[in-house]
């Protein structure tokens, strides 16, 4: 399991969920991906800065919004530009989680000409897709907005950057689903068709053999795509479940059936469309696939605005 996430979770958990301020990113996991990003963008340096820039000259460059969003990634775009200068200063003006317009300055930079230019575009390419989960999932959550219901992440992430866009999505309003297979149990379709070798009638037992074999802090949550499984599963004492591709009609007869005796998340078909119908249902969570894997990057520049070619 991810070192940093326990942490985070633990975080997350302490959040007032009326004002869902992020918890600072982990140092290290921040670290570990910028080191990752530098070590395939610049394996032996920047060339054409090293060639074209004198090791002395000093540049000062701002984050600039092309377009209006959510910000997301401060502390990653100040780590990328003090690994290439460590000396650098970097300011901030728009707090993560905070919305901008057009053509507002986020950050800024001073530092080596050298270092800005070879961090430039990590850092940007990672702020820019850190606002534009932040700015999606806050289209989403105010969708929900006085219903009840969460608006959730799920696994559809970038191999490598989960930690940053989870983060994100908190920044954006949202919450996070379990962070990896190793942080609970989701039995879904293929996994409960190998369990009870489709036999549905062997549900109930199975899952309950499942359950007495986890600890009572692990959560079990299991996927139905029809109200008859409902009651089997409740019966094996889930914790959570999750209607997949329900109707809203469906969903409504859902949740009367689960009665509380269960969290009950709505998945699939989710859009800015339908969540707020979907909201309307009375489900406790939306997880929602394309907070994460279907988002355009947001437009941010960095401008140079003063430069000393010593």
């Amino acid at each position: 399991m991810n070192a940093v996430a326990p942490a985070l979770n633990d975080a997350a958990k302490k959040l007032p969920t009326a004002t869902l301020q992020p918890p600072t990113l982990p140092e290290e996991a921040i670290a570990e991906v910028l080191r990752r990003a530098f070590a395939e963008d610049a394996p032996y340096g920047d060339v054409t800065s090293h060639v074209l820039i004198p090791a002395t000259a000093t540049a000062t460059a701002l984050l600039v919004a092309r377009e209006p969003g959510t910000f997301s990634g401060g502390a990653v775009f100040e780590a990328a530009m003090k690994m290439q200068d460590p000396a650098s200063h970097v300011a901030q003006f728009i707090a993560d989680g905070a919305t901008f317009a057009a053509g507002e300055t986020i950050m800024s930079v001073t530092g080596l000409a050298r270092a800005v230019l070879t961090a430039e575009r990590i850092a940007l390419n990672l702020t820019q897709r850190m606002s534009a989960i932040a700015t999606q999932t806050a289209l989403y959550a105010a969708q929900v907005a006085g219903t009840g219901a969460r608006v959730t992440d799920t696994r559809k992430t970038t191999p490598g950057l989960r930690i940053l866009e989870r983060y994100a999505v908190r920044c954006g309003g949202g919450h996070n689903h379990r962070f990896s297979l190793s942080d609970a149990v989701l039995a879904k379709d293929n996994h409960l068709a190998v369990l009870t070798g489709g036999d549905p009638a062997k549900l109930t037992a199975a899952l309950a053999g499942v359950r007495a074999q986890l600890p009572h802090t692990v959560h079990f949550e299991v996927e139905v795509d029809s109200l008859a499984q409902i009651e089997p599963v409740l019966a094996a004492g889930v914790d959570t479940i999750m209607l997949d591709n329900f109707t809203n009609e469906e969903l409504v007869a859902g949740v009367a059936l689960v009665n509380g005796r269960a969290l009950v998340e709505a998945s699939g078909n989710v859009n800015l469309q339908t969540i707020a119908g979907i909201a309307q249902t009375g489900v406790d969570i939306i997880s929602v696939g394309a907070l994460t894997h279907s988002v355009r990057a947001l437009d941010l520049g960095l401008d140079i605005e003063l430069s000393h070619p010593l």
